[in-house]
C-alpha cells in the first residue's frame, strides 16, 4: 500500500495525488512534487474556523495559510485541479475534543457540511532548493520523515487556541549555515527562515535524538542544528482548544498542490 516513493519522486503532482486517493501510496511525501508547494492540513467545524485563522494570522512563522475551503466543499479549487482533502493526503489525524483518537487514511466518511479546510505551507517546500545548492538533507535521502519537536517558542493565541511553537529540524555543515538561511528566506509561504540556529536546549529541546514526531536524524561532527517552525504547530493548538472534532495531517504526510513553491501569493484561478 505504501507504493514507491522513488518512482512517485519523478511522477507529475497529479499523478502523485492519484496514487494517494487510490490507496497506492499512504506513506511521507518528502521529496515529491519537486517544485511545488506542500501543505500541512487542519479541518474544523466553521463555529471555530475564524478564531484559527486568526490564529494562523498572528502565527504566520508556523501556520503560513495558503488556502481555505469554502465551508462543506472538500475541494481545494484555489489550490490546485482537483484537490479531494477527503482523499488527496496519505494519512490524516483525527482529534476529538483535544485528544489523538488515531489515524486513518480517507476521511469520507468524517466529512460533515459544516466544516472548513485549512492548508498550511510546510518546510519540505524548500529542501528541493537545498539539494539543487548541493545541500544534502538527512531525511529526505534516507527516507525517513523530517524530526519535530515540542519547542518552549509561545505562539500568539486566538480565541481557544493557543500552546507552544513545534520546530522541525535539520543538520546542516557549519560553512553552509549561512546559505541555508538565505535559502530559506526565498520560501515564506514554506516557514522562511529558520527561527532557532544552534544549541536545541535554548529552545527548551533536551533530548534531539528523541523527535516528539518524525525519524531521529544524525548530527554529524561538524555539523550545526537548525530548526524552522513546522506546520504541525496547530495540532497543539488544538489540543490545548479541546475542539469536538478536528482533522490534521499525520505528521510528514502532506497535501501536494498544484502551486510553485516559490510563489508569493499562493492563488490559482480555479479552471473555467
Amino acid at each position: 500500500m505504501h507504493g514507491d516513493h522513488q518512482e512517485l519522486r519523478h511522477q507529475p503532482v497529479a499523478a502523485i495525488r492519484q496514487a494517494i486517493r487510490s490507496g497506492r501510496y499512504r506513506s511521507h511525501t518528502a521529496g515529491l512534487g519537486d517544485g511545488f508547494l506542500q501543505a500541512n492540513l487542519v479541518i474544523l467545524p466553521e463555529s471555530v474556523g475564524l478564531d484559527f485563522m486568526r490564529y494562523c494570522q498572528r502565527n504566520p512563522k508556523p501556520c503560513p495559510l495558503v488556502g481555505v475551503s469554502d465551508t462543506g466543499n472538500p475541494m481545494m479549487m484555489t489550490l490546485g485541479a482537483d484537490i479531494d482533502i477527503r482523499t488527496d493526503v496519505p494519512a490524516y489525524n483525527l482529534y476529538r475534543r483535544g485528544r489523538l483518537e488515531g489515524s486513518t487514511t480517507d476521511i469520507c466518511a468524517d466529512w460533515t457540511d459544516d466544516m472548513i479546510a485549512f492548508a498550511l505551507g510546510c518546510s519540505f517546500t524548500f529542501e528541493r532548493a537545498l539539494g539543487e545548492a548541493g545541500i544534502p538533507i538527512w531525511h529526505v535521502e534516507n527516507n525517513t520523515t523530517v524530526p519535530m519537536y515540542r519547542s518552549s517558542i509561545d505562539t500568539v493565541p486566538a480565541g481557544p487556541f493557543h500552546g507552544k511553537m513545534v520546530v522541525s529540524m535539520r543538520a546542516v555543515d557549519a560553512a553552509r549555515v549561512d546559505e541555508v538561511i538565505d535559502i530559506s528566506r526565498r520560501f515564506p509561504l514554506a516557514h522562511g527562515a529558520p527561527v532557532h540556529v544552534g544549541d536545541p536546549a535554548e529552545i527548551g529541546i533536551a533530548d534531539i535524538a528523541r523527535p516528539d514526531w518524525g525519524d531521529p536524524a544524525p548530527v554529524l561532527p561538524g555539523q550545526v542544528t537548525m530548526f524552522w517552525a513546522c506546520g504541525v504547530t496547530p495540532q497543539v493548538a488544538i489540543e490545548a482548544a479541546g475542539v469536538p472534532l478536528c482533522i490534521t495531517h499525520k505528521p510528514g504526510h502532506m497535501l501536494i498542490t498544484d502551486v510553485p513553491e516559490d510563489a508569493e501569493v499562493p492563488v490559482l484561478a480555479p479552471a473555467d
